[in-house]
């Protein structure tokens, strides 16, 4: 995999969850107790031998800058190769041709060209998995493919279909058709949004893209090519999360309380890195009542928590009950407060007797910083 590069593209769809997007980029948004989501594919990558890895910027970087540092959490603090910061166009043009990736592609093209690696892996932050790249990248050279699109065979009962790809492939795993964001979806071959295919093979799809005023890179230029190009798709048959909504959010961050799904994700593939900010261990008071909850570092709790997930540092008073909820890092639940079915972003304080309530397929989004 030292042949491979890894391009992370924070080019995503933030419409369904900008209650927590609003300060930062879906790939700074905290996860599972004391994650960021950048940080699964990111660990995915590192583990599977790419040592290349660029982050395409988007907008409302400051926190993702500040959590990424210098990469040395993922052994990228390299003199060769290592983790490349890559700006948005809107920072080196003031003329932005349209509403997509390409022109973020093609103004960072001098670092993919530069590069030392024959294939590039581009990949998003909202699809939470812990993957082995090796054997895609088996699949893709045994194949013969241009193109190797990974993805995730869905149940027609299943939730994530929200602004979805769906794949048709032959027999042999050939792509032949893909629909972006269909109406209706009975299940099928959901694409993970993970892309392997030959460095020059992409400089040349920018460059026709860009050149043709075409603005992204999965419509023009995968889709517009499907017939031209050897497309074939992967299956990935291990967890997978896709966020893309408060619900779908919510969901997964529960979910995630099952141990078989937290050591699935955690454990089958490889180690999860993130920032490390050597806090002390939590702290549980004589009179803290804990059910089936993800407690981080760093909290004090003297209350009651149950199924829930609590970030570094927060603090739950004497008499305070949590139930069904996610609490972001440093919030405080005072005395006799309670929730239920609610999301606190960062820097939360719930006064004394406060009672908050949401529905699990609805649940009550707290701003960042609120005080109630």
């Amino acid at each position: 995999m030292k042949r491979v590069m890894g391009i992370i593209n924070l080019y995503e769809n933030e419409e369904l969850i900008q209650e927590i997007t609003e300060h930062r980029p879906l790939a700074a948004v905290p996860f599972a107790g004391r994650y960021r989501l950048i940080d699964f594919t990111l660990s995915s990558m590192v583990n599977s031998g790419i040592q290349n890895v660029g982050i395409l910027l988007r907008s409302k970087s400051r926190s993702l800058m500040d959590h990424l540092r210098s990469g040395k959490e993922w052994d990228l603090a390299r003199k060769r190769d290592g983790l490349f910061i890559l700006p948005p166009a809107q920072a080196s043009s003031g003329a932005v041709k349209g509403n997509g990736d390409i022109e973020n592609f093609y103004h960072n093209l001098d670092y993919i060209e530069s590069s030392r690696q024959k294939y590039v892996l581009i990949s998003n932050s909202h699809t939470v998995c812990n993957m082995n790249f090796r054997k895609a990248f088996q699949f893709h050279e045994n194949t013969g493919a241009d193109i190797t699109i990974v993805y995730k065979e869905q149940e027609k009962d299943s939730e994530d279909f929200t602004g979805s790809t769906v794949l048709a492939t032959t027999d042999d795993g050939r792509v032949i058709d893909l629909a972006v964001n269909p109406a209706k979806v009975n299940g099928g071959k959901i694409s993970m949004d993970m892309y392997l295919m030959r460095k020059e093979l992409l400089v040349d799809i920018i460059n026709g893209c860009y050149a043709r005023g075409g603005v992204d890179l999965l419509k023009d230029g995968l889709i517009k090519n499907i017939d031209s190009l050897k497309i074939y798709g992967y299956q990935h048959k291990g967890f997978v999360a896709r966020i893309n909504s408060i619900a779908s959010y919510y969901r997964h961050n529960m979910e995630l309380l099952k141990p078989e799904k937290w050591q699935e994700l955690f454990m089958k593939s490889g180690l999860i890195y993130t920032k490390v900010k050597d806090e002390a261990p939590a702290k549980y008071k004589e009179n803290a009542k804990i059910s089936n909850a993800m407690v981080a570092n760093g909290c004090i709790i003297e209350g009651e928590v149950e199924n829930s997930v609590l970030f570094r540092g927060v603090k739950v008073n004497k008499g305070a009950c949590i139930r069904n909820s996610i609490i972001m890092q440093k919030c405080e639940i005072a005395e006799n407060a309670i929730i239920e079915n609610v999301i606190c972003d960062k820097d939360v304080i719930i006064t004394n007797g406060k009672w908050l309530k949401g529905d699990q397929r609805y649940p009550l989004v707290i701003e960042k910083g609120t005080v109630i």
